[in-house]
């Protein structure tokens, strides 16, 4: 069949704010520097209340390392499908906008359920290390419901993002992903994304990764 998409990629839906800051900053609110660090909403408030007097953001945008991957294939001129959840929130609407402008098509064009949709700090330190934390929200809801099998079998390669292995939703989703692509002759590929995914979910990412990827990524 004549195949439609480069990339069909599933992965955390999340709205990026990026803000400079200090080593002395990420000590004091005992953040690890480098690193991806889900909190929960209460956290992730505690933090924005403290970057107030840090510094002004320099961006909102949408973001995930599988959008961000879907994004660049559609900038380098390929085209892309995201898999994802976002709520019916200002947040969302921001993300589904940037999808859209993107030339990404997406399962969020219809209607979206209520909820908090996921969102990242994304810290950058004088050194250009980007230390971020991530409140999903709803985006730990994904799953196999916001597959579409009909644009999986229309693309060339799936693309898993190695965060969805800490949700069972989510991990169960990646998993049918992968099967349904091997069921239509489409090529895989998965990112382990962070040390601590490999670290504490090793055993899902098994699952994952099933007899094997066709492109496996360990950044």
């Amino acid at each position: 069949m004549t195949k439609k998409y480069d990339v069909y990629a599933l992965g955390n839906a999340l709205v990026d704010t990026e803000i400079e800051v200090s080593d002395a900053f990420l000590e004091r609110m005992d953040v690890g520097k480098g690193l991806m660090t889900l909190v929960d909403e209460a956290r992730q408030a505690e933090l924005i209340t403290a970057l107030a007097d840090e510094a002004e953001p320099h961006k909102q945008t949408s973001g995930g390392s599988a959008c961000n991957t879907v994004v660049a294939t559609r900038y380098f001129g390929g085209n892309g499908y995201y898999a994802c959840k976002v709520a019916d929130d200002a947040t969302g609407d921001i993300f589904v906008n940037d999808l859209t402008a993107a030339g990404v098509d997406t399962n969020m064009n219809g209607s979206r359920d209520r909820g908090i949709s996921g969102k990242c700090l994304v810290m950058l330190t004088p050194d250009a290390e980007r230390t971020m934390n991530t409140f999903l929200g709803i985006s730990s809801q994904v799953s196999e419901a916001e597959l579409d099998e009909a644009a999986i079998a229309a693309s060339h390669y799936v693309y898993l993002e190695g965060y969805l292995v800490s949700g069972e939703s989510s991990r169960a989703a990646a998993i049918k992903l992968r099967q349904l692509a091997e069921k239509h002759g489409v090529k895989t590929s998965l990112t382990f994304s962070d040390p601590a995914m490999v670290q504490f979910f090793k055993d899902g990412l098994s699952e994952m990764l099933g007899d094997g990827v066709d492109l496996l990524f360990c950044n």
